[in-house]
């Protein structure tokens, strides 16, 4: 049986390349590089890289594009909407690692576990004592975005004795901690502020010197969702005149460009985007992708489909 020609843009990575060639015949396309040469027979596309408009029109038999993750800030909606090109992605498996990489970089910035390492490993020890630190249980936490996985780490939160609050859109109907109406407001309340909210131009430097000047001189940001949310402009300037005291970074405006402020800060502990990046979620989500192109193909609605598409 023949199997559908599918476009994979973007680097196939392991565990899931031998999943993807099992279920298709899978052409992998790294962004500016030269279309395959049969762009007529590709049906689907599992986007690990940006879809430009462009790509969807050298594919005149392209019906749906799949997200590898929860992110479609990558993917021209509009155009696909305009084709009738179908969008899912894959929300559910990276959730709880992300989540996990939120504490995980909130507690390093916050307990200085990098730099501890290099003190022991540099034998410092001997010569004196580690500088104290503030604790982090009991801290007020305030998330962006209490989607899935703003609600994963409002969880996590509550296990080290966080109150915390949130800001959405709109309020979410049934959570128990407290709406503010705008990110000034929440990083004005709290003492660690986390990004979770969906990427985008909605969203861009929704996090700017205004609200890191609120969140003060004690407070500690993470962002474990889009680069372009934070201004990283203004972080840098923030963090390198005492703004604030530090940030735990998984993601970056031109990642994978880091701003060498960022890299030789004292005050940040940065992470190459792989807050789902583990063995066990890549392979969930590649199986998450291969459900949706199949189901799509045999002419169902698959569930991660985006409303309206």
């Amino acid at each position: 049986m023949t199997k559908p020609v599918v476009l994979h843009v973007g680097q196939i990575v392991e565990p899931c390349a031998p999943r993807y060639h099992a279920a298709f015949d899978v052409i992998e396309y790294l962004p500016g590089g030269p279309l395959p040469a049969n762009p007529g027979e590709i049906m689907a596309i599992i986007a690990a890289a940006p879809v430009p408009a462009a790509l969807m029109d050298a594919l005149p038999a392209l019906t749906i594009i799949a997200a590898f993750g929860a992110g479609v800030d990558k993917i021209d909606l509009a155009h696909a909407k305009s084709r009738g090109i179908r969008v899912a992605n894959a929300p559910d498996p990276t959730v709880g690692c992300v989540a996990d990489m939120a504490m995980a970089l909130l507690l390093a910035v916050a307990r200085g576990i990098v730099a501890g390492d290099t003190f022991v490993r540099a034998g410092h020890w001997m010569a004196g004592q580690f500088p104290l630190l503030p604790r982090i249980h009991s801290r007020r936490m305030g998330v962006i975005g209490l989607g899935r996985i703003g609600g994963a780490i409002a969880r996590r939160a509550q296990g080290f004795d966080m109150p915390v609050a949130y800001h959405n859109r709109t309020p979410v109907s049934g959570a128990p901690y407290t709406y503010m109406p705008d990110a000034r407001a929440l990083a004005t309340w709290a003492e660690v502020l986390v990004v979770a909210c969906p990427g985008g131009e909605a969203t861009r430097h929704l996090v700017n010197a205004d609200v890191l000047r609120a969140l003060g001189p004690t407070g500690i940001v993470v962002n474990i969702a889009r680069g372009t949310i934070i201004d990283e402009t203004a972080l840098i300037a923030a963090l390198e005149t005492g703004e604030v005291a530090g940030a735990g970074l998984d993601v970056f405006e031109a990642e994978p460009s880091v701003p060498p402020a960022l890299r030789t800060a004292p005050n940040t502990v940065l992470m190459p985007h792989r807050g789902g990046g583990t063995i066990e979620t890549w392979a969930e989500t590649a199986d998450t992708v291969i459900a949706s192109i199949t189901t799509h193909l045999t002419g169902a609605r698959p569930p991660g489909t985006l409303p309206g598409f």
